[in-house]
């Protein structure tokens, strides 16, 4: 427990300065483009490259990449370089490619396009695209270092990301009449040359623990089993990142398709991919500071104590447990200060629309509702693949990603927007339930009764937030925006204060164990 907690306080620390710098980002973006055509072609151009991101740097590559990698640190440390440059190598190749042929497609079809916002929309998306190669590379590094026990500088690579949108908004900014579009531009290069920077920092944080080389003799056994288990990884991993995929096709349609399906309106329009955008960056901030943070940390612990039963069954129980003491309060949290929260970040002087606060506002209370289950996914797939399992958690994946498109599909038309958010909150918890289940069938770990009795004494202390956050909402009214912001800054205090306080009357000890200091 005491090294767990040590490497999520090193990944949450860092990972919570690189979401503060990109909740930064996003509220300039907001401001700059807010909810208009211009702002859904920026989301949607920004959210592809960045797809594979999650999905690499935070994801399947790891979860594949990093137990092979720390057995071989153990047994052979020139055989893990090898490993190591044989996985570099084929990232490299294989992405590249990817993009090449994706950037012909698109080619293909915006030569064809006459000058509007489809054509504009897609050829941001070209411009962004080469920063998926660039940010998987710098993934298979991140996953040496976190194997060895580095996981600060993979947990701060998305610093240089989010200084780099930051320096070309300001650049914009100087540019004294500058259109929009040419702003969309600039940012989308920010990206790519972010992706650059990332490699290069890897490179040289590597530098005193791996040679790279291209002796790649005696690696086939190990590539087999990471191809194997990343083809795999990416789809029991991915949903997450497939959904909010999905979610931005099914929210581009009125920009990429058209306004009428088979003769009937959609139900979204150009707005729509701005509002779900801002509403899953804001959903996926404690996601990304502490549920990927503790997956993170988790993983090379759980594939060293695999061998173990009791020692695997404690080391998920604690990642569970910890991930729900922050998860369950963020999730009420959000939630109940939904309205203002988005208020308070996407307007006020700028570009959101009262309409599109509202919508936005809708969307994160369907996303807010569950980050619960999104975080102990993580834990829970990764789980399965220190066990050498990665079919199961896959096929599961496949499941959940059909149920989600059709609750999409059906929810969009009740619902807009805040449809797509709910069918995403649903699907998670499906997958929750259902990888927790096979965890105890098929390999005999059983973590759902003690993890959720251990979290049974959070029920105080949740009850005390949601008491505190509309106690302060009822005495606290108005709807400027100096008004939202001060009722927000007193809704997260009390909050706090009313978790903190109550956890400790109650005797729930998750937080005290996380923020604990090592000792001996």
């Amino acid at each position: 427990m005491t090294a767990l907690a040590r490497a999520v306080r090193v990944v949450s620390s860092l990972t919570l300065v690189s979401r503060v710098a990109g909740l930064v980002r996003d509220v300039v973006t907001a401001r700059l483009f807010g909810d208009t055509a211009i702002g859904s072609a920026f989301a949607a151009a920004f959210a592809v490259p960045n797809t594979f991101r999650r999905l690499f740097g935070e994801g399947a590559l790891a979860a594949a990449f990093v137990p092979e990698y720390a057995q071989l640190v153990e047994r052979d440390p020139r055989a893990a370089d090898r490993f190591a440059s044989f996985t570099l190598a084929v990232i490299a190749a294989a992405t590249t490619l990817l993009v090449v042929l994706a950037e012909a497609a698109l080619w293909l079809v915006v030569v064809r396009l006459d000058e509007g916002t489809q054509r504009f929309s897609l050829v941001l998306v070209m411009v962004a695209l080469p920063f998926m190669p660039l940010i998987c590379i710098a993934a298979v590094m991140a996953g040496v270092l976190q194997a060895r026990g580095r996981f600060g500088p993979p947990a701060a690579q998305p610093i240089v990301l989010n200084t780099c949108v930051l320096g070309a908004a300001g650049a914009h900014a100087l540019r004294e009449g500058a259109p929009l579009e040419s702003a969309a531009m600039l940012l989308c290069g920010a990206v790519v040359l972010s992706g650059a920077i990332q490699v290069a920092w890897s490179a040289l944080a590597l530098r005193p623990h791996v040679r790279w080389t291209r002796a790649l003799a005696g690696v086939g056994d190990s590539a087999r089993r990471l191809l194997g288990r990343w083809a795999t990884a990416v789809i029991g991993l991915g949903t997450l990142q497939a959904s909010a995929l999905v979610d931005v096709l099914l929210a581009m349609w009125p920009i990429w398709v058209g306004g009428v399906v088979f003769g009937v309106a959609y139900p979204l329009d150009e707005q729509s991919n701005a509002v779900l955008f801002y509403a899953q960056r804001l959903y996926q901030f404690p996601l990304g500071v502490f549920g990927v943070a503790v997956a993170t940390a988790a993983l090379p612990l759980l594939s060293r104590a695999a061998g173990d039963a009791a020692r695997f069954r404690s080391a998920t129980v604690d990642a569970l447990c910890l991930t729900l003491a922050i998860a369950l309060p963020a999730s009420v949290g959000l939630v109940l200060v939904s309205g203002d929260l988005v208020a308070v970040l996407f307007s006020g002087w700028g570009s959101f629309s009262a309409e599109g606060v509202g919508r936005a506002s809708a969307a994160l209370v369907g996303y807010a509702s569950c980050v619960w289950a999104y975080a102990i996914n993580q834990v829970l797939t990764r789980g399965f693949y220190a066990l050498g399992d990665t079919r199961t958690p896959a096929l599961v994946a496949v499941g959940v990603l059909l149920a989600n498109l059709a609750l999409n599909l059906s929810l969009i038309w009740v619902l807009r927007e805040a449809g797509l958010a709910w069918a995403t909150a649903i699907a998670a918890v499906l997958q929750a339930v259902v990888l927790a289940v096979l965890l105890r069938r098929r390999h005999g770990v059983r973590v759902a009764g003690e993890a959720w009795r251990r979290t049974s004494r959070a029920a105080v202390p949740l009850v005390a937030v949601i008491a505190a956050v509309l106690a302060v909402r009822f005495l606290w009214v108005g709807e400027d925006w100096g008004v939202r912001l001060g009722r927000l800054a007193a809704c997260v205090l009390a909050g706090v204060a009313a978790y903190g306080v109550a956890s400790r009357v109650v005797g729930y000890g998750e937080l005290r164990r996380l923020l604990a200091r090592s000792r001996g």
